[in-house]
């Protein structure tokens, strides 16, 4: 019994210190690099530290009030309390936390409102679409027949005419709208217009552009939709996870979908850590954070236009731009190992019209969530946009990645993720 004692008290140092020196040499990188990627962020302390809880071993199948389990009267009032905020923040008439990633969620609305073979028509991964939007290599598509709508390729805009012709040729018993890399407004009542004309249920994924809507910045899917889906780690700036929001009227199949259909007990420790993510949207703070985070994807975008790049749309209306790289000659994936090289991090991506392989695409997604957590503003973009431009204008210089590197590190030190880092 002692020792098992002694195990339980143990810190992670004493007991595992390969994984934590692991953990510690992620945590050198993250603070010694330019984190771009649009879909990471860094939650705060607050929300870890809920993470990290005793509540990573309770077991709660269920919903608050119709456990299978004794014991949690204290999880009730946290889900509840979790729910109470998501329903308020996203003014949305009912909500569910308990999805364990984005994906689930989609899958999870899917499952609510569908039948299996049902028509869902949604965005392609090539125009910005995500996977669990229907793309050919994922399990959406093989449950339910799936036709995807693209961009125009000269603008990178979605084409709203066109969406509406696919609709009414397929006759979708869902459409799909929301993206993981579309840098423009989305139309949400547009989109609702389309499918109150076919007959089709409406679900957005606002994953990467929730804290907008919270802070007010992009128009809310929420009046227009049958469900909204998000997870919680991009712009929302919380621990990794997800909330399904929808009408009331679909609330039961919903929450059923999710369990027991889809899932058994539901991560405790991360609802209580979306509860405290949610508190943390409703500051003032939070909301001026997210319109820096639009203003540095802007004038990012405007300094890597100034310096000959081309980015998809001409610029942003949100947290992320793409570039594409076609007449610098070189691919995404290129690009994005030799940036990493200088400590700066984006992600490969495919453009509109790109003629490029998902493996080696000639874009590179770019959003400035992570540096304006780190306090970064207008200034650090400019400097930023020309490290980027200078190392794809001379990919092969050694000299010109080390001093960029060592430039960025300085950088970085200005501008520590966590004071003090821990």
């Amino acid at each position: 019994m002692a020792s098992t004692r002694n195990l339980l008290e143990l810190k992670l140092p004493d007991f595992d210190p390969e994984v934590d020196g692991i953990i510690r040499q992620e945590m050198l990188r993250n603070e010694e690099t330019l984190n771009l990627i649009a879909s990471e962020n860094y939650p705060p302390k607050s929300s870890m530290k809920a993470l990290s809880s005793m509540l990573s071993g309770i077991y709660s199948e269920g919903y608050p009030g119709e456990r299978y389990y004794r014991g949690l009267q204290h999880i009730d009032r946290l889900e509840s309390l979790a729910l109470e905020r998501a329903r308020r923040v996203f003014g949305a008439e009912h909500a569910n936390v308990q999805a364990l990633s984005g994906s689930n969620a989609n899958i999870a609305a899917y499952l609510g409102l569908l039948q299996l073979g049902d028509r869902i028509l949604s965005m392609e991964i090539d125009s910005g679409g995500h996977l669990s939007h229907g793309a050919k290599v994922n399990v959406v598509s093989k449950m339910f027949e799936v036709r995807q709508y693209g961009v125009d390729p000269a603008t990178g805009l979605l084409d709203y005419d066109a969406i509406r012709a696919q609709a009414l040729e397929f006759r979708p018993k869902l459409i799909v709208c929301g993206a993981s890399a579309y840098p423009r407004t989305i139309d949400f009542e547009r989109f609702a217009r389309i499918a109150r004309e076919v007959g089709a249920l409406l679900l957005a994924d606002i994953s990467h552009i929730a804290g907008l809507v919270v802070a007010g910045l992009h128009p809310s899917p929420v009046p227009h939709c049958d469900v909204v889906t998000t997870t919680t780690h991009k712009t929302l700036r919380m621990t990794r996870g997800a909330l399904i929001l929808c009408r009331r009227e679909h609330a039961a199949k919903i929450d059923r979908a999710v369990f027991p259909v889809l899932q058994g007990g539901p991560h405790q420790s991360n609802i209580a850590a979306i509860a405290v993510g949610l508190r943390h949207l409703e500051t003032p703070e939070y909301r001026q954070y997210v319109r820096d985070v639009v203003t540095n994807a802007r004038r990012l975008a405007e300094e890597l236009l100034a310096r000959g790049l081309r980015v998809v749309s001409g610029g942003t209306d949100n947290h992320l731009l793409l570039v594409d790289l076609e007449p610098q000659g070189i691919d995404g994936d290129a690009a994005s190992i030799r940036l990493e090289e200088a400590h700066i991090v984006v992600n490969k991506n495919k453009v509109p019209g790109d003629k490029g392989t998902a493996k080696k695409p000639f874009g590179i997604r770019l959003g400035t969530p992570a540096v304006t957590t780190r306090g970064m503003g207008p200034a650090q973009m400019t400097r930023i946009a020309g490290w980027v431009a200078e190392l794809l204008a001379r990919p092969a210089d050694d000299a010109v990645r080390d001093r960029v590197r060592d430039e960025v590190r300085a950088l970085c030190r200005e501008f520590p993720i966590y004071r003090p880092t821990f």
